[in-house]
């Protein structure tokens, strides 16, 4: 399960150059950079108009059932829940950040990166609740580099990937079922 992860507009050229379309798209927009938790403003990348950009939304669906935000959605479930289902076949995004936080049955936290590279995308898919568009990130069995923290771990994207998890339904199975790339932990 993902329920936090970080973006840093400092150390990551490919995400300032997002936060930046951003921030040309929306005056005194609330978007958050640093630690990000569900409920907080964040870029994520779409095809809202064909072309993906970055657009900002909130991270979580309404939780009809409970109080709270859905953050996250199973893979392997994805298709079949109601919430999820069409999102899935026409709503995918991706999700820029530097690594996401994962803790461990000691609540030990650690924070998940991309080897040799200063971005991670995570695959998400979006709705728009009361005109807002939020979005949740899908979480898939954890790989060799995840299982010794957590069982879960959310799917992540290569950057060459982002196009086709975006536009193509073809693809979207095939996606879904893949192995996330080994990561590297730090405390």
């Amino acid at each position: 399960m993902c329920g936090r992860y970080y973006v840093d507009d400092e150390t990551s050229r490919e995400i300032r150059k997002i936060l930046e379309q951003i921030d040309a798209k929306y005056e005194n927009n609330n978007r958050k950079s640093g630690e990000i938790f569900p409920t907080d403003s964040a870029p994520i990348l779409a095809a809202f108009h064909r072309d993906i950009e970055p657009e900002l939304s909130v991270w979580g669906f309404p939780n009809y059932y409970n109080k709270g935000v859905l953050i996250n959605a199973r893979t392997e479930t994805v298709l079949d829940k109601k919430t999820f289902r069409e999102s899935i076949f026409s709503r995918r995004c991706a999700i820029p950040s530097n690594g996401f936080y994962e803790w461990d049955g000691n609540k030990k936290k650690f924070l998940f990166k991309k080897k040799e590279s200063d971005i991670l995308y995570m695959a998400g898919i979006y709705n728009f609740y009361k005109e807002e568009c939020r979005f949740v990130i899908l979480t898939t069995g954890a790989n060799e580099s995840m299982k010794e923290t957590h069982n879960r771990m959310p799917l992540v994207l290569e950057a060459e990937e982002i196009e086709t998890w975006v536009l193509d339904n073809n693809s979207t199975g095939r996606i879904l079922r893949q192995i996330p790339p080994l990561l590297i932990r730090t405390a």
